[in-house]
């Protein structure tokens, strides 16, 4: 790979994770929607946040993978880790309990497996 095509890739990494994020701030923003204006409990956010996450990361490695030439899955797990990292460090900052444990090292293993499988669809689905 030349310099271009890494740069290229990185391109679509960073595009795959920044919609991650789009898509991972409009289902919270519903689901914020839902549990403000109607009877829905809280008790239900511990999944969507994990669902949302995992959805997330996979549009990250199917971005991700879609402009390379092959190893989709690698690709795809580096987006995913990259949104994890970020998320992660944004929780470090922001929260002042956050303190990493068992979640935490599950939240990055969602997080790059769902990248993986995002890659692979990408890769394997391009036109």
């Amino acid at each position: 790979m030349n310099f271009s095509t890494h740069k290229n890739q990185l391109k679509h990494m960073v595009i795959g994770v920044l919609m991650a994020y789009a898509i991972t701030a409009i289902a919270f923003l519903a689901y914020a929607m839902l549990v403000t204006y109607t009877n829905m409990s809280e008790s239900s956010l511990p999944m969507v946040v994990a669902i949302t996450t995992l959805l997330s990361v996979i549009v990250a490695g199917f971005d991700a993978a879609k402009g390379a030439p092959k190893r989709g899955w690698l690709w795809g797990m580096a987006a995913g880790f990259l949104y994890i990292l970020i998320m992660v460090t944004l929780m470090a900052v922001t929260l002042p309990a956050f303190a990493v444990d068992g979640r935490t090292l599950t939240t990055v293993i969602i997080g790059v497996a769902g990248g993986g499988l995002g890659g692979i669809l990408g890769i394997n689905l391009r036109k």
